[in-house]
């Protein structure tokens, strides 16, 4: 079964406090659903077309955990605090194995 990852980059930072009401909640519901942070800020290299954002990725067992968590009342709770606090992309993504 192939694992599944959120993928996330934060285009802009609107809300300091939403964002971290956002990610006490987010870390609870991604990791009581088996979510490994495998990026959560930190250093990076833009290249090519990259732009230098918060870049967040989350590894779970499989796709289909991934998107069971995104749809979760926990993660739904979180996302609700984060209201309106950023503009990111997130994409949840099937891996290769």
């Amino acid at each position: 079964m192939a694992k599944g990852y959120w993928m996330t980059a934060y285009r802009e930072i609107l809300d300091a406090e939403k964002l971290s009401a956002y990610v006490a909640l987010a870390a609870d519901a991604v990791q009581a659903n088996g979510g490994r942070f495998l990026v959560r800020g930190g250093q990076m290299e833009p290249k090519e077309h990259a732009v230098a954002e918060r870049t967040v990725l989350v590894e779970f067992d499989s796709y289909e955990a991934a998107l069971a968590t995104y749809a979760s009342p926990a993660y739904q709770k979180a996302l609700e605090a984060l209201d309106g606090g950023v503009v990111r992309d997130l994409r949840i993504v099937e891996g290769i194995d």
